[in-house]
């Protein structure tokens, strides 16, 4: 396409770029981790303040920072033709969720929310998928390996189960009478954890940067299996898969083109960002509320799960526009010629 011709031109303006962003993520999943494990509170006392405002720009502000991509025009163009999915289904499931939450008892509520979170973590762990496939790229690296991906993806069924055996890790007082598939995820994550690593030892290419960023993808999950409160076991990958995101949505309003544009770009994605982001953590907290403030809950539920889907479409770089529009926002993460990986699965963030 044109704009991967024109992306591809323009790598060399800014060679810097995908070792910037690499070091970035990196900095920021490590940071993540350590602040929250550091930072963890018991399971019973609330996040002290410096906790509190990292977990509001991991959850809130980065799922609003997703509203800014409508303000771009190839995105708009894009919805237009997936009206659906882009437009119709994320409408659909905040209503669904708003009415849901308010009709059903917050006692009630709290089952629905283990599903809700089994997706929510099944999205991060697709992210972070993307994250080692979009390392590789930037190395000009060998694409994933099918046993790499698997590997990476097992490590987070597997995370996500052990959450659900635990609900107490996600504040939930739920029972679920799963307590024997805990220990059972423990030994699957560890098993996947091994082979992920003896797939990434025997890789080639691709430097410390891709391995360390496939480590931290494929490790992501083993502050569950590690530590009984929620903030240090699940608190660091709210925040890192957040930091993360708002990373690459500032690379792509950076963009190319003239300083102006760039500036305004920039100001309008942390705007809506943090006005969108301030409302979203409002209606987080009022799962117990009265009737009206339910609603508001079941809406915040809704727009996360919009979220889940709209950056499910947007950034499945095994489509052609996913692939064209980040090529040409933040050129040299994706090389138009990586189109697909050995064993017939294509390359993707998704």
């Amino acid at each position: 396409m044109a704009a991967d011709a024109a992306a591809a031109a323009r790598v060399g303006r800014r060679p810097g770029l995908p070792q910037a962003w690499l070091l970035g993520t990196l900095t920021v999943t490590l940071a993540a981790f350590a602040v929250a494990i550091a930072l963890a509170p018991p399971a019973s006392a609330p996040p002290v303040q410096g906790l509190a405002w990292l977990l509001f720009v991991g959850s809130s502000v980065h799922v609003a920072s997703t509203g800014w991509l409508y303000t771009l025009p190839e995105v708009r163009g894009y919805a237009r033709q997936h009206h659906a999915k882009l437009v119709l289904l994320p409408a659909a499931l905040i209503l669904a969720t708003a009415v849901l939450a308010a009709a059903l008892s917050p006692a009630t509520m709290a089952w629905f929310l283990l599903p809700y979170y089994a997706w929510q973590f099944f999205h991060f762990q697709k992210q972070n998928l993307g994250m080692a496939a979009l390392a590789a790229s930037s190395r000009r690296a060998a694409p994933l390996r099918l046993v790499e991906r698997r590997a990476l993806m097992t490590a987070g069924y597997a995370g996500i189960a052990g959450l659900i055996a635990h609900p107490g890790l996600l504040q939930l007082r739920l029972n679920p009478g799963l307590g024997l598939i805990y220990p059972l995820a423990a030994t699957v994550f560890a098993g996947a954890v091994a082979t992920g690593i003896t797939a990434m030892a025997r890789r080639p290419g691709g430097g410390v940067a891709y391995r360390a960023v496939y480590l931290t993808s494929l490790c992501f999950f083993g502050p569950v299996f590690t530590f009984g409160s929620p903030y240090a076991a699940v608190g660091g990958m709210t925040i890192a898969h957040g930091l993360q995101y708002l990373l690459l949505i500032g690379l792509v309003a950076a963009g190319n083109g003239q300083l102006r544009g760039r500036t305004i770009r920039l100001a309008t994605a942390c705007n809506v960002a943090l006005i969108g982001g301030v409302a979203l953590s409002a209606a987080s907290h009022l799962h117990g509320a009265a009737f009206a403030g339910r609603l508001a809950f079941g809406g915040y539920l809704g727009a996360v799960m919009a979220h889940f889907v709209i950056d499910a479409s947007l950034w499945r770089l095994r489509d052609p526009f996913p692939r064209a529009f980040l090529a040409s926002r933040v050129p040299g993460l994706l090389p138009a010629a990586r189109a697909s990986v050995p064993d017939g699965s294509p390359a993707d963030i998704r």
